[in-house]
């Protein structure tokens, strides 16, 4: 009677490899380990950036702990590293090219999607595609000869005549400033969002727009309040997609911002991001503090870029779930 369970176990083990040499065969069980190796390497890749970041900013967490998040000073000659001018400018810089880009690439992807006629969509369409692709450095260029005397001449003038009251349109014009640096990230990003929405948009079932219009709704209630709500967490999606980019933009921004490490209220005054001085001093650091300092600021864009974006998955699995409940 003992031998019973044994050779059943036998036979499960038998059948179970024969099932596995099966899906070998057909090719399941090969595609599903090099899916499972290529989404491993995701969480490798990162596991390894942390831990070289942190690894080798020894230096300046043991000498300013938490006080290099806060400190405002950063002075290579006498050691003393603040990163906060650097995050102060980093976001600042990234919430204004939102301010700016949201409204115009969110418009732009409702009006190829839904209203356009559809060669001039795909004419459009293949132009931003193509604005997406421009490298970085060239959006620079633009900025410092034609955006910044443009600001310089005409716009900071006029906002500081017209709404000079308020602390963020005072203080003397440069051109190359918090106000340059965002417009040209805005500028940059732009695309990515008219993309992505407008993708989302089309994804829209033609049933919700039927269905609205069935009911007697015009062709801009059926976008604006069906189309649109149908795909809000697309949209979204895009816009966090575009402030990331925009977080780790380094060339462009730091042709047109200005670079001085300090925090003002004011847009029209220079400021300075995380990238760009990581960008401009890296080569040139001398020490091994100065050198581990730059890198603890790498570390600190990157948790950065994940907490904003840890964030803003939760805002989508809010709003899709706030959705759900109201459907």
């Amino acid at each position: 009677m003992a031998n019973i369970p044994i050779n059943a176990d036998r036979a499960s083990l038998s059948w179970r490899a024969r099932q596995f040499l099966q899906k070998l065969r057909h090719g399941d069980e090969v595609a599903h380990l090099i899916t499972l190796l290529a989404a491993a390497s995701i969480i490798v890749v990162t596991v390894m950036l942390v831990f070289q970041l942190y690894g080798n900013s020894a230096l300046p967490r043991h000498k300013f702990g938490l006080e290099f998040f806060l400190g405002k000073t950063w002075d290579p000659v006498s050691g003393d590293f603040g990163a906060l001018p650097f995050i102060y400018g980093t976001l600042v810089s990234s919430a204004l090219a939102l301010l700016v880009a949201v409204p115009l690439g969110v418009g732009a992807a409702i009006f190829l999607s839904e209203l356009a006629p559809p060669r001039i969509s795909n004419y459009l369409t293949f132009v931003i595609e193509l604005l997406a692709a421009v490298p970085s450095v060239i959006y620079g260029v633009l900025g410092i000869f034609i955006l910044v005397p443009v600001l310089r001449k005409v716009v900071m003038p006029f906002l500081k005549h017209t709404l000079g009251v308020l602390p963020l349109f005072k203080g003397p014009i440069y051109g190359v400033s918090m106000l340059a640096g965002g417009l040209v990230l805005a500028l940059m990003i732009v695309p990515y969002i008219i993309s992505v929405s407008r993708e989302v948009l089309l994804a829209v079932p033609v049933e919700q727009r039927e269905a609205a219009l069935g009911l007697g709704a015009t062709k801009w209630e059926s976008t604006w309040q069906v189309v649109v709500p149908y795909a809000r967490v697309g949209i979204m999606a895009s816009v966090f997609l575009a402030l990331a980019r925009a977080l780790g933009e380094t060339m462009a921004v730091t042709m047109v911002i200005g670079n001085d490490p300090k925090i003002s209220t004011s847009l029209f005054s220079p400021a300075y991001s995380i990238a760009a001085v990581i960008a401009n001093e890296f080569t040139e650091a001398t020490g091994d503090l100065y050198l581990q300092a730059l890198i603890e600021l790498g570390l600190v864009l990157f948790l950065l870029t994940i907490l904003i974006n840890g964030l803003a998955r939760l805002v989508i699995i809010a709003t899709t779930q706030k959705g759900a409940a109201q459907g």
